[in-house]
């Protein structure tokens, strides 16, 4: 099996935690003992190997990663399929609520997607195999370890899959600063995919023609887009207060 590098306190924490396959991890020599303690404590139950050694060395073993002093050597992450996505919703007893995530390139942005999409009980992540950041080192750290919670699965053709979403009973919303609707009188208590778009592009022509309906955030600003996994938080958060509704 692939391997790979993580770093970061709650990234590597919460591998341990969620069962993932660890090699070997290693701590900076000066690292505090409240910082490194639970990291030792929960390797050693699991007869994880931990070495001290060199922050020097920390930096050298994977180039540009903030590790803030501890790196864990760990499988490669498993992609699910989208219909086990569907199935941990419907094991739940809830309607799906899934992401789909139209080209996002930046590792931080979905890190910051797959951190809120934990928060907020969505089901699963949809990105596509081409033009498209896949679950790296950079996105774990930045989602804090939800990126061991959040099913994510890789599909070749996003349109397509949104096709055999909607064939059972998931409605798809897509977002896009032109939509006549509002993304608060939109109804998102329901089967539903969120489509969210490109960081520069947007969400694909081809894709939006596949939606069911297109919702806008309300502008009021000089800057007519946000961020992605803002413009993703705030549709996340407002499909959960719809869905909390009494």
């Amino acid at each position: 099996m692939e391997e790979e590098y993580i770093g970061g306190k709650h990234s590597v924490l919460e591998a341990i935690r969620a069962g993932r396959t660890i090699n070997k991890i290693w701590i900076a020599e000066n690292a505090q003992k409240q910082f490194a303690g639970p990291i030792v404590a929960e390797a050693k139950n699991l007869g994880i190997l931990v070495q001290f050694t060199d922050k020097r060395k920390l930096d050298q073993m994977v180039e540009g990663l903030q590790h803030q002093g501890v790196i864990a050597q760990v499988a490669a992450y498993e992609y699910v399929e989208v219909e086990d996505i569907l199935a941990k919703a419907e094991a739940l007893g809830q309607d799906p609520f899934i992401l789909i995530l139209d080209e996002i390139e930046d590792p931080h942005n979905l890190g910051s997607i797959l951190r809120t999409a934990d928060c907020t009980g969505v089901h699963g992540v949809i990105i596509p195999k081409r033009r498209s950041v896949g679950l790296t080192a950079t996105v774990s750290k930045t989602s804090a370890g939800a990126v061991e919670y959040v099913p994510v699965a890789r599909v070749t053709n996003i349109a397509q899959t949104i096709e055999q979403l909607k064939e059972k009973g998931v409605w798809v919303a897509g977002t896009d600063v032109t939509a006549a609707q509002d993304v608060y009188k939109a109804n998102f208590n329901m089967p539903i995919a969120l489509v969210i778009g490109n960081e520069g592009k947007g969400v694909g022509r081809l894709i939006k023609e596949r939606c069911d309906f297109l919702v806008k955030l309300p502008m009021a600003g000089h800057v007519n887009s946000l961020n992605a996994s803002v413009a993703a938080g705030v549709l996340m958060y407002e499909a959960v207060r719809q869905r909390n509704k009494s």
